[in-house]
């Protein structure tokens, strides 16, 4: 069983390098109501450091399920407007958000693929403003994640509830580095070799990456005036802090109309409350034109069909397959912890701030510099100890940028 000092030490870790939560200033928390005590530590913690409110939203993994098996299609596919106000009312004001992401990976894998589709969607919809604070740093905002019964047995499907969870507690643990004697220290070297990596790749300014590996052949153009990003994060109020936790990632966006060839999966994704895995996507000129996945394929469909830009790429991310979430040898089934062990690429919208002055951009002059736009975001993973990653020069020269899986170039000083 987890510790109460552990705990606290996350959560600490959690206000102060994630959201880093500042005096005065409201919080708001997503939490899985199996996490409530968990929930009441990071609350308690946030009042002692000045916080002006803390509002938790509850979730609740069975609720949701007897919502699908049993409200009708219009209750589905609605997003509360009263929902709406509340998350837009505390961006405005300028709240620090929290998301404890733990759900079960299974929940509704047995619910009709459309109906989750079209709950999906109308959320992406009513949420759409809502995103804008975060997609473009207007705020501070962070993702973590804690044990769950059903999320730790598809981790541990050999354990019992309760070893599945002690285990999962250990893992995050280790890999979020609470661990450490200091926590936020440790956080604050990791961030520097971040910085170190995408401060060597902002000055390549590769005009195309080159994936390889079994399954995959594929070309990825970035945009001119691209912006590689990684670990901790600025807001527009001059706030640093880290969007996940973990994250091993540097990250910038394709170019949405020149990304050609064939890409293979190599983790599941957990979209939606259904897995997908083994899955396969061609590209041309920037759009998935034929697709097939052994498991969930129409979940994938419904995921590509969503929007024009959910077939287009919105983000492409370098993690060495040394990541401290990849040496665990675990699949977490949960694509915070998932995308930190692989490369990895995302369907849907690309995040405006990986453009130089793209956070002032308009919607037309964001496409015509080759910014995806979406309803959604999906990240999947890409990277495996076998993939080989070329960057391509304006003037057609080349150099390795991963070799079997890591960096070729210098990253760690």
């Amino acid at each position: 069983m987890v510790s109460t000092q552990t705990m606290e030490k996350y959560a600490n870790l959690a206000l102060r390098t994630g959201v880093n939560l500042q005096d005065n200033q409201a919080l708001m928390i997503n939490a899985p109501i199996e996490g409530a005590d968990f929930a009441r530590v990071v609350a308690r913690k946030a009042y002692d450091m000045g916080a002006k409110d803390v509002h938790i939203n509850w979730a609740d993994d069975e609720l949701t399920r007897l919502k699908f098996e049993h409200a009708p299609d219009e209750v589905i596919g609605t997003i509360p407007q009263w929902k709406v106000d509340l998350y837009e009312g505390y961006a405005k004001d300028g709240a620090a958000v929290l998301s404890i992401n733990a759900s079960n990976p299974d929940l509704l894998k047995d619910i009709d693929s459309s109906r989750v589709a079209m709950a999906n969607k109308a959320s992406a919809e009513a949420m759409k403003e809502f995103r804008q604070y975060t997609m473009n740093d207007r705020i501070t905002w962070s993702i973590i994640s804690i044990p769950t019964g059903d999320w730790a047995q598809k981790v541990f499907p050999e354990k019992s509830r309760d070893d599945a969870v002690d285990h999962l507690w250990d893992a995050i643990v280790s890999i979020v580095r609470v661990d450490k004697e200091d926590p936020v220290a440790a956080w604050e070297d990791h961030n520097q070799t971040l910085e170190t990596a995408r401060e060597i790749l902002n000055g390549k300014q590769y005009k195309t990456l080159h994936f390889r590996a079994p399954g995959t052949d594929l070309e990825i153009a970035l945009p001119d005036g691209h912006v590689w990003k990684g670990g901790s994060a600025v807001s527009e109020q001059g706030v640093r802090f880290n969007p996940n936790m973990p994250t091993e990632e540097v990250f910038s966006m394709p170019h949405k109309y020149r990304v050609n060839g064939t890409v293979s999966s190599t983790k599941p994704l957990n979209y939606g409350g259904s897995v997908i895995d083994n899955f396969k996507l061609t590209f041309e000129d920037g759009k998935v034109v034929d697709y097939q996945a052994e498991q969930g394929e129409d979940t994938l469909k419904h995921l590509l069909d969503t929007d024009e830009g959910s077939r287009r790429l919105g983000e492409v991310a370098l993690v060495p397959d040394e990541s401290p979430v990849s040496q665990s040898g675990l699949i977490f089934y949960n694509t915070l912890f998932d995308e930190n062990a692989s490369c990895h690429i995302a369907l849907g919208k690309a995040y405006p701030t990986n453009l130089e002055g793209g956070s002032s951009m308009g919607d037309d002059a964001l496409d015509a510099h080759g910014v995806n736009d979406s309803l959604n975001h999906v990240d999947f993973m890409i990277g495996s100890a076998d993939l080989d990653i070329d960057g391509v020069f304006e003037d057609g020269t080349t150099e390795a940028v991963f070799r079997n899986g890591t960096w070729a170039l210098n990253v760690k000083r």
